[in-house]
């Protein structure tokens, strides 16, 4: 071929090794620039590390896969707390497992976007119909240089698009972090007052056997041995409806630590996390949450992002949409060879990018409204959760500590003066009922104290002692 013959080089003219040499050099130099995919994790480890004191795992069918599967059973060998059940769902929820992926999806369009398309080869045969009779041959190879004057835009932006992934995933292992603890609370609570159901309708049950002989004895008329009966039946009632709802919370558990067979034959800690004496600082909440707020972070990143591609679209709206530079040769019938370069352009006469710049102009405002909307919702989320808090933790201080007792004493005094004859089964029903309530009540506030403390770390964006918060956090557990 007349191409390969050629050995010095021609004014214009690129050949296809230095074609060659040029692209491979440039993949190099953006495959060695690129962090690897551990590298990304790494970076999503430190930040769920530092907010939250717990690590995650990739699980990718290396030694790590084991590792994680030996921390999991360890957990699953005692009684679960709040923070164990989290350190579950983090190394082993599947969904979170599929989300990782997402940053190999990144960094595989980091690496896709250092690199330039492939040349073009062409070639053609024509054969004469009369002398001279030698083929008319002619071969082409052409690549697009437009590539290479956006390659560094484009770099940068598939860069921030995997630091923005990065910082994506961090936000969904905190969002994940706040559901285990939610979905553990509500069946921890749920346990506690299923036990206390069983004592009370332990109780029930002797009531009712007392006043069965009472009954026989002729001394307790049908009616307070209907009623007597009807409470214990209630009090079964209530035990089997309470059932139900803790295999619920335990299944709705099980997704979310990815557990199955065996490993689902675990128990939690009989009693919910004692409430600390003192509250740990609330003040600049808001202030906090939006400087640390991964999805916020990631939504200004969004606008970037967006901001990018459509400063890059508008600058080259007027460039031609294709820049073919290469070199031609043609062999002519009579063996003479014709060799120069090639230059092919697509001019942008008709389509110069209107529909597409208009699109990332309207997507460019959809985000900036977007990041204005969770900026407003980030501060309203700070103010509603720390109000929940605060207001569980009262109503749980104010049941434990006042109602409860008052309806506990009001029981046994009922029951003592019933005992005697003095009170009526109508009055002593009336006293267990509100006695429950209180229990009840108590249960749930307890309970939502703590949720409502796990929202709130989600509102701010991890854990709420900061580093400027952990010598009072350590004073107010003195």
């Amino acid at each position: 071929m007349a191409l390969r013959k050629r050995e010095q080089p021609v004014p214009g003219k690129v050949s296809k090794t230095t074609l060659h040499r040029l692209a491979l050099l440039v993949s190099l130099g953006t495959v060695t620039s690129c962090a690897s995919p551990q590298a990304s994790l790494q970076l999503v480890q430190e930040t769920v590390a530092h907010r939250t004191g717990k690590r995650i795992a990739w699980l990718r069918g290396g030694p790590e896969d084991a590792a994680a599967s030996r921390a999991v059973q360890a957990l699953l060998r005692h009684q679960l707390s709040a923070n164990d059940a989290v350190q579950i769902a983090l190394l082993n929820n599947r969904a979170l497992q599929a989300n990782f992926e997402e940053i190999g999806i990144a960094q595989a369009d980091l690496v896709q976007a250092g690199l330039l398309s492939n040349p073009t080869f062409a070639a053609s045969w024509r054969f004469p119909d009369r002398s001279p009779s030698g083929t008319n041959a002619e071969y082409s190879i052409a690549q697009d240089f437009l590539q290479l004057l956006v390659l560094p835009m484009r770099k940068r932006m598939a860069a921030a698009q995997l630091t923005q992934t990065e910082t994506r995933i961090a936000n969904e292992v905190l969002s994940l972090v706040t559901e285990v603890k939610t979905a553990f609370y509500t069946l921890q609570a749920r346990e506690q007052l299923l036990g206390r159901l069983r004592v009370i309708a332990k109780t029930s049950e002797i009531a009712a056997e007392f006043t069965r002989r009472l009954h026989d004895a002729g001394n307790a008329s049908d009616l307070d041995l209907t009623n007597q009966q009807g409470s214990y039946q209630q009090s079964q009632l209530e035990i089997a409806q309470t059932t139900l709802q803790v295999q619920a919370d335990r299944e709705r558990l099980n997704r979310l630590l990815g557990l199955w067979g065996a490993n689902t034959d675990w128990k939690v800690v009989d009693h919910l996390p004692e409430i600390p004496a003192r509250e740990i600082s609330l003040q600049n909440l808001a202030a906090r949450a939006i400087a640390q707020r991964l999805d916020l972070a990631a939504a200004r990143m969004q606008v970037d992002l967006i901001g990018q591609a459509l400063a890059l679209r508008t600058k080259t709206r007027d460039l031609p949409a294709s820049i073919q530079v290469g070199v031609d040769t043609e062999r002519e019938p009579d063996r003479q060879n014709v060799t120069g370069p090639t230059l092919n352009l697509e001019l942008p006469i008709f389509n110069q990018g209107q529909g597409e710049i208009a699109r990332l102009t309207a997507q460019y405002r959809q985000a900036q409204h977007q990041l204005e909307a969770l900026t407003l919702d980030i501060r309203s989320e700070v103010r509603q959760a720390r109000a929940q808090l605060m207001a569980g933790r009262d109503l749980t201080s104010y049941i434990g500590k006042r109602l409860l007792p008052t309806q506990q004493q009001a029981l046994n005094l009922t029951l003592q003066q019933y005992n005697f004859m003095l009170k009526s089964v109508y009055d002593l029903l009336l006293a267990k009922q509100n006695e429950l309530a209180a229990e009840r009540s108590h249960i749930e506030a307890w309970r939502d104290y703590w949720i409502a403390k796990a929202e709130l770390e989600r509102a701010v964006g991890g854990n709420l002692i900061g580093a400027n918060l952990k010598s009072e956090y350590r004073n107010s557990k003195q």
